[in-house]
């Protein structure tokens, strides 16, 4: 299993990067990765015209994405497309910020654990 990290360097920049998590096997209930600490849990819908331009992340958080199709952009031009099933965690709470926009003309869910 794996999310993608988008975060800032030291320039302000951001950048996109593979974690791979990983997991131990525990019998029957599968395998599990470790324990994370969260601070919050918040749903979300967004319109299917939903497109921002440039910005930071609210706070340190996963987004997980439960359907539609979004296109993020970092400041270095860099483009990766993401669908439901796929897991963020943005840190990118200064510097110069990520844009994103919707591919899929639908509303959008998601879910944003804090950490």
């Amino acid at each position: 299993m794996f999310y993608t990290r988008i975060y800032s360097d030291e320039h302000g920049d951001s950048h996109f990067e593979r974690v791979d998590v990983a997991l131990s096997e525990r019998g029957e209930i599968g395998h599990l990765s470790e324990l994370m600490s969260v601070k919050n849990l918040q749903f979300r819908e967004n319109k299917p015209d939903y497109n921002w331009d440039f910005h930071n992340a609210p706070a340190r958080q996963f987004i997980i994405l439960l359907d539609g199709e979004i296109e993020i952009e970092s400041s270095l031009g860099e483009k990766r497309s993401f669908k439901g099933g796929d897991i963020l965690l943005v840190e990118d709470t200064h510097g110069k910020g990520h844009r994103t926009e919707n591919i899929t003309q639908q509303i959008r869910k998601s879910i944003f654990i804090q950490l």
